[in-house]
């Protein structure tokens, strides 16, 4: 049995009860095996049993329940038109049911007694009601017929319920002056608390639009077109619509498409946005290439063996869009409370009702009516539904945005509470890339031998004649090269001038009877005794230079472990380099603690150590070798350059492979659950607060009775500084 998980985007919700009320219909749906769905993202995360269901049966439950699941496949792109268009329709809403409640509100508080003031208002309201806001009352309607209920609910009851009323009093006003009582209109409530959730839900959208910017910039990465070779033509096509096997020619400057292995040509690859590294990768024969790097010198072809969601780039963006409709578990406290809280309100408002109408007081029944509507416009649950959702959007727009890749919700939580960080060296601490550190020249070294040898080593591809090529400086003069020829494992020899050079190891030059002083050499064996690579050269086999090549320390590295220190994180590092190299790097770097000689299953125990002593650690690595100590961490991070296993495993991947953004992340999780819980004491505390004044508390004591206008715009008001609070992580 296989099973499929997938990212469904649903319509319909309109607040966190919608999205209690959609998994609970596919949670409950056969051979679903797990659902989240997330009210700020409007997308279900859904995981099933293809043998046992399928979308279409799905779609019928989800329906049922008065929602829908859009199952047709279908690009980013168009889903971001989609979006884009209803967030324009909402806009459109918005903006006419404010043109039409502003002038019923002037009448209704400044001029209630004006000529025919009463249909004035009826006539502006309804359609505010009917077409504007007609979403509400056809929500609730479908959800009624389940017997459910939601925020729908609760805004087509207290809005129809003063429609209703205030209508009858335009039409029929003898009716209550008979039994001597006023016929009061409360238009102006009714098209205001419209106007005001309808601004609320614009802001929601504006905001939930704006998270999604980081995501949108990862899409563009991919070309949508590439050029495609069939029996010798190239034929341009669509990116989404070539297949595994299939032969693609890229040019100089383009971007790589889709992932795949290179067959014929070579060329320097920009790999920098999948490793932070931005000195290019030669590619040749046999060579991975990945989606969304660059081209930069030369052609080839490659055959794509990943295509669609399989690329590298695509996993990264299902990281991001997974992470961003993932629940923290402070949720699942939220979760609860929203499944229960309209079924509780409900019974509050109609209690309110009738302790209201057996009072005794002047026009009880009135006043219980209108304090039944306040309490249903004022317990609105959108601020609670919105709380935790747009914080962890918001943070993982801004870690995007940072080249921070959080995987899921539950991350950010466990994020504030590291207190050890253990760091692989190479790649992590360490550049991960060899340079050269130090160069010793001996007399017979001139200016135009570091010329001579600069375009030898250009010739090379040896990942060593790299480091070469950056370090030596170019020449004015035209050098000419003959007999370039590289021996494997060994070095190069060329001629030039007359002069045979030979790049290479020393036991390598050697083998021709080397030339050389012993004080010359005493200095670079001691470099090689302490880990660093060094290369030789040599002038009709007289050695005149040797230059030292080591993997140096990334200038970041210093600074971002002081600052962790200062953030109170005890700093290890282990490395499977001798202890000498990781001396080298301990001392220079700051951090605490070093173990050396660590083979995959030795890191893997530390960790487990770590964790046995008390302690809440975060990995940092980059290797298939970290793999399993990134597995066991309480917080896995993976550098962007290291192993697909690596950054399968973490929670947390560092685009750009630099050690100062791990503290940024650690300050990102604290900062988020920092809002996320003012979030939730604000609308708690809101409800507490609003609820009882709306049921009227206040009236024994002071008179006070809350009209439903104004509560209907604290609770457009409490949605937006929810959003607002979350918006701060941006």
């Amino acid at each position: 049995m296989s099973k499929i998980k997938k990212e469904i985007p649903v319509t319909g919700m309109s607040c966190a009860a919608c999205a209690i009320a959609v998994e609970k219909a596919l949670s409950n749906s056969k051979g679903v095996k797990s659902a989240v769905v997330n009210y700020a993202n409007h997308a279900a995360f859904v995981e099933w049993e293809e043998s046992e269901t399928s979308l279409e049966k799905l779609q019928e439950n989800v329906k049922s329940n008065g929602y829908d699941l859009m199952i047709e496949a279908i690009q980013e792109e168009e889903l971001d038109k989609i979006r884009e268009e209803a967030h324009k329709q909402l806009k459109r809403k918005t903006l006419y049911a404010g043109l039409l409640a502003l002038p019923v509100f002037l009448i209704g508080m400044f001029w209630m007694h004006m000529p025919y003031g009463n249909y004035i208002m009826w006539a502006l309201t309804t359609p505010i009601l009917l077409v504007f806001g007609s979403q509400f009352f056809v929500q609730a309607w479908k959800l009624a017929k389940n017997f459910q209920s939601n925020m729908d609910t609760l805004v087509a009851l207290s809005t129809g319920i003063a429609y209703l009323y205030s209508t009858f009093n335009t039409f029929f006003p003898q009716f209550l002056l008979d039994r001597g009582l006023e016929p009061h209109v409360y238009f102006e409530a009714a098209a205001v608390i419209l106007f005001f959730i309808l601004l609320g839900k614009t802001l929601e959208s504006s905001a939930k639009a704006g998270t999604s910017a980081a995501l949108k910039k990862l899409i563009g990465l991919q070309p949508q077109e590439l050029t495609v070779m069939e029996n010798g033509t190239a034929i341009t096509k669509k990116t989404s619509e070539v297949n595994r096997g299939e032969l693609i020619l890229i040019k100089p400057g383009q971007k790589i498409p889709l992932d795949g292995k290179v067959t014929e040509g070579k060329s320097y690859i920009n790999e920098s946005m999948l490793t932070g590294e931005p000195l290019p990768v030669l590619k040749g024969l046999g060579d991975k290439v990945f989606a969304g790097t660059i081209n930069q010198e030369g052609s080839f072809s490659f055959i794509a063996e990943q295509v669609g969601n399989e690329t590298l780039l695509s996993q990264i963006i299902e990281r991001v869009k997974s992470a961003q409709g993932s629940k923290a578990p402070i949720q699942k406290l939220v979760d609860r409370v929203a499944s229960v809280f309209v079924p509780v309100v409900l019974g509050i408002a109609l209690i309110t009702f009738f302790i209201w109408g057996f009072s005794g007081v002047d026009d009880a029944w009135l006043r219980g009516m209108l304090a039944m509507i306040t309490v249903l416009v004022i317990a609105c649950p959108c601020a609670l539904g919105l709380a935790t959702p747009t914080a962890i959007m918001a943070a993982m727009g801004k870690g995007a945005e940072m080249g921070i890749l959080i995987k899921d919700a539950e991350s950010l939580e466990k994020g504030r509470k590291i207190d050890t960080l253990v760091l692989d060296k190479t790649g992590t601490i360490t550049e991960g890339s060899p340079q050269v550190v130090h160069a010793n020249y001996m007399d017979a070294w001139t200016e135009k031998d570091a010329a001579i040898i600069k375009a030898i080593e250009t010739k090379s591809e040896h990942p060593l004649a790299r480091a070469m090529v950056s370090f030596l400086k170019e020449s004015k003069d035209r050098v000419e090269i003959l007999h370039f020829r590289s021996e494997t494992g060994k070095g190069v020899l060329a001629e030039s001038e007359g002069i045979l050079y030979k790049i290479g190891t020393f036991n390598w030059l050697s083998e021709n009877k080397l030339q050389y002083e012993e004080i010359d050499i005493s200095g670079s064996q001691k470099l090689m005794a302490e880990g660093s690579s060094v290369v030789y050269v040599s002038k009709n086999d007289v050695l005149v230079a040797y230059f030292q090549i080591t993997d140096p320390v990334k200038k970041t590295s210093i600074e971002a472990i002081e600052q962790l220190k200062k953030m109170g994180i005890k700093i290890h590092m282990l490395t499977g380099d001798h202890e000498m190299a990781a001396e080298k790097v301990a001392l220079e770097t700051g951090v605490d603690i070093y173990k050396a000689s660590m083979l995959p299953h030795d890191k893997a125990n530390y960790v487990q150590e770590l964790k046995t002593q008390g302690k809440t650690v975060a990995m940092a690595g980059d290797g298939i070798n970290d793999s399993e100590a990134l597995s066991l961490a309480d917080l896995s991070i993976a550098m962007g350059k290291g192993s697909d296993i690596a950054m399968e495993v973490a929670e947390v991947t560092l685009v750009h492979s630099d050690l100062k953004q791990i503290p940024k992340t650690l300050e990102l999780t604290r900062k988020t659950v920092k809002i996320i819980r003012q979030n939730l004491f604000w609308a708690f505390v809101y409800n507490v607060i609003g609820i009882p004044i709306a049921a009227g508390i206040l009236y024994p004591s002071f008179g006070f009775l809350l009209n439903p206008m104004i509560a209907g715009a604290a609770m457009a008001l409490s949605s937006v500084s929810v959003v607002s609070n979350s918006l701060r992580l941006r």
